[in-house]
């Protein structure tokens, strides 16, 4: 029964393989994609100008040689910035060698800021389905528009109207109620899912925001409440779980019964599930 679980439960690489690359850059998903990651995951925030960009925080200072917010910067403004280097320094201080992913000289670029747009064409020239989980970030000045512009890209894509959720190669998630209502009033065949933080005693009992059927809570609700999942399960839903690193998290999630692992570290989760690629 076990062995079998291992093999249906989806694995999702965060920002990428963020553990190996820097988080939300092309070379995070190629590295996840070459991985054999079942999924992506990324988040997205509007630009001054209206383009959607894999962007985590508010604003670029942690993750790039630049400082604002992202709702106040243009794209040329971010593609000017370095989203790579300060990962690199922090993992290769001290050592003679650099990272191959850092050398090739087809990757040049490959850490400078990632629009969905460009994300999009890396998964469709994947070669096999790799599904894509975007995550809206709230709250921002630009409110609805990101969901209005992340519908108008994914219809670009031929992503907007899958024939049913079970079928759909993407799907979005959001700590915002608000924001998966939106989606599904313009979508309503995309599959959302709504990201559990904290376990409010309105959740407590499985319910999710009308109409959602995927719950996404933290590895640390589950160490805490684990009879959350089978009253999740009970309601009909599917449980996709952040951010899983450690091996006895993954074999938590594996007893669980989880249906999804958002992890930094794909091949690692890969293996341990048996599905490794052996490099």
């Amino acid at each position: 029964m076990t062995h079998a679980r291992q093999h249906s439960i989806q694995v999702v690489a965060h920002r990428g393989a963020s553990e190996d690359a820097p988080e939300h850059t092309l070379a995070a998903y190629r590295k996840a994609i070459e991985d054999g990651a079942d999924a992506l995951e990324c988040d997205v925030r509007l630009t001054a100008d209206g383009h959607l960009v894999c962007v985590h925080d508010r604003r670029v200072n942690r993750t790039s040689n630049g400082r604002g917010a992202v709702s106040a910067l243009e794209l040329a403004d971010l593609a000017a910035l370095d989203f790579g280097s300060w990962k690199t320094r922090e993992a290769w201080r001290g050592r003679d060698e650099e990272p191959d992913w850092e050398r090739r000289p087809e990757d040049l670029g490959e850490t400078s800021v990632l629009t969905l747009e460009r994300l999009l064409e890396l998964v469709a020239d994947a070669g096999r389905r790799v599904e894509l989980a975007i995550e809206t970030k709230h709250p921002t000045r630009w409110a609805g528009q990101v969901e209005e512009r992340l519908l108008t890209l994914l219809k670009r894509f031929g992503l907007d109207a899958p024939a049913s959720a079970a079928e759909s190669p993407v799907r979005i998630m959001s700590f915002s109620a608000r924001s998966l209502h939106r989606v599904r009033a313009a979508a309503p065949t995309l599959p959302t899912v709504y990201l559990v933080q904290f376990l409010s005693p309105r959740l407590r009992d499985g319910r999710l925001p009308a109409g959602v059927h995927i719950a996404g809570p933290s590895i640390r609700i589950l160490r805490s409440h684990p009879g959350y999942v089978e009253r999740l399960k009970r309601a009909g839903h599917q449980v996709h779980v952040w951010t899983v690193n450690e091996p006895e998290d993954v074999d938590l999630c594996v007893e669980m019964g989880i249906d999804a692992i958002i992890t930094n570290r794909p091949h690692a989760v890969l293996r341990q599930l048996g599905r490794g690629t052996g490099h």
